[in-house]
C-alpha cells in the first residue's frame, strides 16, 4: 500500500468504509449469483463448489463471495500472485480486455480442476485490482474421466491439462486457438466451457461493478477503506490471539493414504502440528510431517491447501460469529498467522509431485490444528471430524462423456454443549448437498439410499455427528474412481469423549458379488445394475459419556440412530422394552462404569 493511501486510511471515515465495504462485498455476492445461474454443471449451480473475490494490485483480498467455500475462497490472492510472477518471468503485462487462466498448484492454485479466470481491472489506464472467480471443473483432461479419483496419478502431467497464466482473451482478442485446445482435450467439453464461460462472464461483472465504485467514491477512498477495514479484522484477530495463552502445543492426526498398497511410505501417514503463540502472533509448523509421496496425488500444495485449511480453523474458532460481530473477511485476518511446512513434506510438496487428491489430508490438516488449538481454547473446538468421499461416476452416450460428481458428506464432532453436525460437509469444503432429483434427471444413476447412519457412534457428553449411507446404482454401463479416507483412523475423541467410526466403502452391498474397498480407488468399470454405497465417518465425542443427559440417549435411540445396547454400554443408560428410562438401574449402571473406568 503506498503513503498517500496509508495517510488517508489513518484518518477516513469509519461509516464510509463500512459503506464502501458492504459495497464490494455486494459486488463479489453478485459476481457469485452471476456464475451459479450460468454454469452448466450440478457441482458449480448445486454444490456451488466455487469463488469470487476481488483483488487489489498488492494480491490483498478486498472482499469475497459469501456463498461459496472456503477452498475456493481462500487461495484467490495465491492465484493471483501466481499468475503475476509467472507472467513477470515471461516479460509479459497485463492488459485492459485480457482474461486469464490459471491452475498451478505450484503457483498459489488448490489443486488442477479448481481453475481461476482473472480479469486485471484498469481505470484510467491504470491497473487498479483484479475481478477472479474459481470453480470445480468436472474434467480437465486427466488419464481416467473426472477430476476426483483420479488417485493413482504418478506426477502433475497425468493430472491433466496444467493453465499457468495463459491469456484466453488477449486486450480483448480470444485466443481462439487455446479454446479450440481446451475442447478437443476435455472430456464433456460443452460443459466444460460452458462453466469456464460463465466464470469469465462473473469475472467482467464483477470488474464493471469495482470501476462504477472506483467512479463514485475515488480510488484512494475505496483503497483507503479497504486498507481501513483489513486493519480492523486483523486488529479484532490479534485480540483473540493474545486471549490465549503464550507457550507451544503439539497435536499428531493421520490419514489412511493408500491402504492395499505394500509400500509403507503410502499409507498411515502423519500430520505433524507445533502451534505457537507468542503476543497476537500465532505461528503453525508442520516439522515432522511425512515426506511427500512422489507418485501419488496426496499430496498437498502450500499455499492453496495447507494455509486455506489453518485460516479457516483460527478464523472459525477464535472469531466464531456465535459469540462475536461479525468480522470483515479480507487479507487481514491472514496477517497475524505465520505457517511453515518443509520443502519436499506432505504439506509442502515440490514439482511435480501430484497433489490432485489433496481435499482428504487438506481436512485433517484442518482437524490436527484444532486439536492443537483445544489445549488452549476447550470450549471453542469440536472433536475429531470425519472426513468426506468423492466419487467421479461418468460413462458414454453416443460417444460423448457424462460426468457426474457426487460427494458424501461427513459429521463434526462434538463441542461444548452441543452434539456434532450430522451428515454435512466439513471444514474448508462445505458445499451443498445435490438434490436427487438433480442427479436423476441429468445422469444415468438412480440413488436407491441416503440416510443418516445407524448404531455407530462417537459418544460423548456431547456426541459426534452421524455420517451418512448413500447408495448410487448406474443405470447404464460406465465408471467410477473415488476420492476418500478415514477408513482406518477414527475421528479423534477429547475430554473423556469416545472416538468416531470409520467409514466405508462397498460394491455391490447385499448381493452376492458385495465387495469391500478402500478408501481411494481408480477407474472401476461398473454394469448397468453395479450399485456404490459409501459409508461416512461418524464424529468423535466431546466429554464423559457417562454426563450426557440420559434423555438425550433415549431422544437418539427413539430416532433410531443408536440400539438399546448401545445406549446401555456407551452411555450406561437403561431403557425398558416400552422405551422409558430406567433412573434407579441407570444409576447403578453409571457408577459401575466410572469405577470400571
Amino acid at each position: 500500500m503506498n503513503s498517500s493511501v496509508e495517510r488517508v486510511s489513518s484518518r477516513i471515515d469509519p461509516v464510509t468504509a463500512q459503506v464502501i465495504w458492504g459495497a464490494l462485498e455486494n459486488i463479489a455476492i453478485e459476481m457469485g449469483h452471476k456464475l451459479t445461474r450460468m454454469s452448466y454443471s450440478s457441482i458449480i449451480r448445486e454444490s456451488e463448489d466455487f469463488g469470487a473475490a476481488l483483488i487489489d494490485v498488492n494480491c490483498q483480498q478486498l472482499c469475497e463471495s459469501v456463498f461459496s467455500t472456503p477452498l475456493q475462497l481462500g487461495p484467490i490472492s495465491g492465484y493471483v500472485r501466481g499468475i503475476k510472477k509467472i507472467l513477470e518471468m515471461r516479460g509479459e503485462t497485463f492488459n485492459p480486455g485480457d482474461v486469464i487462466i490459471h491452475n498451478s498448484p505450484y503457483y498459489g492454485a488448490s489443486h488442477g480442476p479448481d481453475v481461476a479466470f482473472c480479469v486485471p481491472v484498469f481505470h484510467r489506464d491504470e491497473l487498479i485490482g483484479f475481478s477472479v472467480t474459481t470453480a470445480h471443473h468436472l474434467d480437465i483432461g486427466a488419464h481416467v474421466p473426472g477430476s476426483c479419483g483420479i488417485v493413482d496419478a504418478v506426477d502433475a502431467y497425468a493430472e491433466g491439462l496444467q493453465f499457468k497464466a495463459i491469456k484466453v482473451y488477449d486486450r480483448g482478442v480470444k485466443n481462439q486457438p487455446f479454446w479450440d485446445f481446451l475442447a478437443d482435450n476435455v472430456r464433456a467439453a460443452d460443459m466444460v466451457i460452458g462453466d469456464m464461460e460463465a466464470q469469465i462472464a462473473a469475472c467482467r461483472i464483477g470488474a464493471e461493478r469495482y470501476i462504477e465504485l472506483v467512479k463514485e467514491y475515488g480510488m484512494e477512498a475505496v483503497l483507503a477503506s479497504s486498507e481501513y477495514l483489513m486493519n480492523y479484522s486483523e486488529t479484532m484477530l490479534r485480540r483473540e490471539i493474545e486471549k490465549l495463552p503464550d507457550g507451544t502445543y503439539d497435536a499428531e492426526g493421520f490419514f489412511d493414504g493408500y491402504l492395499d498398497s505394500p509400500d509403507p511410505t503410502k499409507k498411515d501417514l502423519k500430520i505433524a502440528v507445533t502451534l505457537t503463540i507468542k503476543g497476537s502472533d500465532l505461528y503453525v509448523d508442520f516439522t515432522g510431517s511425512s515426506p511427500q509421496v512422489d507418485d501419488r496425488p496426496i499430496n498437498m500444495p502450500f499455499e492453496g491447501t495447507v494455509c486455506v485449511a489453518v485460516y479457516l480453523i483460527v478464523r472459525s474458532i477464535l472469531l466464531d460469529t456465535e459469540d462475536h460481530d461479525y468480522v470483515p473477511q479480507n487479507h487481514g485476518l491472514t496477517r497475524p498467522i505465520h505457517i511453515y511446512a518443509p520443502s519436499g513434506s506432505i504439506c509442502n510438496p515440490t514439482f511435480p509431485a501430484p497433489t490432485i487428491a489433496r481435499f482428504c489430508p487438506g481436512n485433517i490438516v484442518a482437524d490436527t490444528v484444532m486439536r492443537a488449538l483445544a489445549q488452549v481454547a476447550p470450549k471453542r473446538v469440536s472433536a475429531g471430524v470425519g472426513n468426506l468421499k468423492v466419487i467421479a461416476y461418468s460413462g458414454l452416450v453416443n460417444e460423448k462423456y457424462w460426468v457426474y460428481m457426487d460427494i458424501t458428506e461427513g459429521a463434526y464432532g462434538g463441542r461444548c454443549g452441543k452434539d456434532g453436525l450430522d451428515c454435512v460437509d466439513t471444514l474448508y469444503a462445505n458445499t451443498r448437498n445435490n438434490p436427487i432429483e438433480d442427479i436423476e434427471s441429468h445422469y444415468p444413476l438412480r440413488v436407491l439410499r441416503y440416510e443418516l447412519r445407524e448404531n455407530a457412534c462417537g459418544a460423548g457428553k456431547w456426541r459426534g455427528g452421524f455420517g451418512s449411507i448413500r447408495d448410487v446404482m448406474f443405470t447404464s454401463d460406465g465408471r467410477a474412481s473415488v476420492e476418500g479416507d478415514g477408513h482406518k483412523f477414527p475421528p479423534w475423541g477429547i475430554f473423556g469423549g469416545r472416538p468416531g467410526v470409520p467409514g466405508a466403502l462397498i460394491l455391490n452391498p447385499g448381493t452376492p458379488n458385495e465387495k469391500s474397498l478402500p478408501s481411494k480407488i481408480s477407474d472401476i468399470r461398473a454394469k448397468k445394475g453395479d450399485t456404490f454405497r459409501t459409508v461416512s465417518a461418524v464424529g468423535g465425542g466431546y466429554g464423559d459419556p457417562l454426563e450426557r443427559d440420559p434423555h438425550r440417549v433415549l431422544d437418539d435411540v427413539l430416532d433410531d440412530l443408536i440400539s438399546r445396547e448401545i445406549a446401555r454400554n456407551e452411555y450406561g443408560v437403561v431403557i425398558t422394552e416400552d422405551f422409558r428410562i430406567d433412573e434407579p438401574a441407570t444409576e447403578r449402571l453409571r457408577a459401575e462404569l466410572r469405577t470400571r473406568r
